[in-house]
């Protein structure tokens, strides 16, 4: 059941670019953090199931370097830890911290499947940006800063993932200081 933030009928002005992005920051350092982690576990995990000396030999090897399973695994957890705190409270830490939430138009958290339009939307781009990048060489910064500007930006409040998961990022009121 979608939790209720707010009444139906207040409107919350939608969230502009600059605390975005500076979600977008916030939370990117996060998960790297959070990647670090992920990546830890399923190498201790790898390790323990596949045996030590050939993981180790594996990597010699320099056959570790693009293992599906690990990239499965972290596009995974990445969508479970977003996911989580857009379906639960509407915001990451990042987004707590600049004061803004992703909710329906009618002030209810967004669904798990909201949630994943909304994950998958970003990695695509990011994933495109990247390809295009390797392909390309020094022109990635040409591509990939217009592309993420391009998700992100809001246009009449609605950015291309808010349009595609029918959500919208709103800037949350100051609370009021009582004496």
């Amino acid at each position: 059941m979608p939790r209720r933030f707010h009444a139906a009928d207040a409107l919350l002005p939608p969230a502009t670019f600059l605390k975005r992005s500076l979600a977008i920051i916030y939370d990117g350092l996060i998960s790297i953090a959070v990647l670090l982690v992920t990546t830890w576990v399923y190498t201790m995990i790898t390790g323990w199931i596949t045996g030590w000396d050939r993981l180790e030999q594996k990597a010699e090897a320099g056959q570790l370097s693009g293992d599906p399973g690990l990239t499965f695994v972290l596009f995974l957890v990445m969508y479970l830890f977003f996911a989580y705190f857009w379906t639960r409270i509407g915001q990451t830490l990042g987004m707590q911290v600049w004061r803004i939430r992703i909710e329906n138009l009618d002030g209810t958290s967004v669904s798990w499947s909201q949630a994943l339009r909304r994950y998958v939307t970003a990695a695509a781009v990011f994933f495109l940006a990247l390809l295009a990048g390797y392909y390309l060489g020094s022109v990635t910064l040409l591509l990939t800063v217009p592309a993420i500007i391009a998700l992100f930006y809001p246009i009449n409040g609605l950015s291309v993932t808010d349009r595609l998961s029918d959500s919208v990022v709103v800037s949350l009121p100051r609370k009021a200081k009582t004496n």
